[in-house]
């Protein structure tokens, strides 16, 4: 996942203790979320709200003046992970020049890593479904939107069988069959996958047929 607003340390008199500036209450809240997701990952739900204010810099208190409670803050975190906005401003950050084989892979590395991120966090809190504010109980599920990868096919929208839209959900639900720690024991390298939507599985024929008769010819 990438990471969310950091804090920025202010100038501290000697011998001051370590503290956050201070920041509006939306900001406050954005930092002590970010400042918590990593903590989560490496001791889970464990994690003790002295551990969370330190690693944002702040007092302790000042946590429950932003949430009710630990748990209320972990389920914040969990649906920060969630969120698709960081992920999607970095597809649109990718560089429309390249060709398309490397504007596919650099988002396919942007994704995996989205993937991953919300698959250790889920983990290290013993969750196994998405939040409701990203899936509300009772509710079908639904893609994510794919505009801002699909933007990534539109220069090449004449060579594609798809439209954009269309390849870009078939890209996405590729990289996460090949990406996700509960269907593979190793995750594609983007490459791999790129070329696995652009060229397909099956191997090229005539490659085997000159690799044959490049053989023949050696033993002859």
């Amino acid at each position: 996942m990438t990471p969310s607003p950091s804090v920025v340390d202010p100038p501290l008199e000697q011998g001051a203790r370590h503290r956050a500036a201070p920041l509006p209450p939306e900001e406050r809240r954005a930092a002590i979320v970010a400042a918590t997701i990593p903590l989560l990952i490496a001791h889970g739900s464990m994690v003790n709200t002295r551990q969370i204010a330190e690693a944002a810099g702040i007092a302790e208190g000042t946590i429950f003046r932003v949430f009710r409670d630990k748990e209320q803050l972990i389920d914040a975190a969990v649906e920060q992970a969630f969120d698709p906005g960081p992920s999607d401003d970095a597809l649109r950050a990718i560089d429309r020049a390249l060709p398309l084989e490397a504007r596919l892979e650099a988002a396919a590395e942007i994704i995996q890593r989205r993937v991953s991120a919300i698959w250790q966090l889920m983990a290290a809190v013993g969750r196994t479904k998405p939040p409701e504010s990203v899936r509300p109980a009772g509710e079908p599920y639904r893609p994510p939107n794919s505009a801002a990868l699909a933007e990534l096919f539109e220069p090449d929208r004449d060579h594609l069988r798809r439209d954009p839209l269309a390849s870009a959900q078939l890209f996405r639900g590729l990289i996460f069959a090949a990406s996700h720690p509960a269907l593979v024991d190793e995750p594609l390298p983007p490459a791999e996958i790129v070329s696995l939507l652009l060229d397909g599985i099956r191997a090229d024929d005539s490659d085997d047929r000159g690799a044959g008769q490049g053989g023949a010819g050696g033993r002859g």
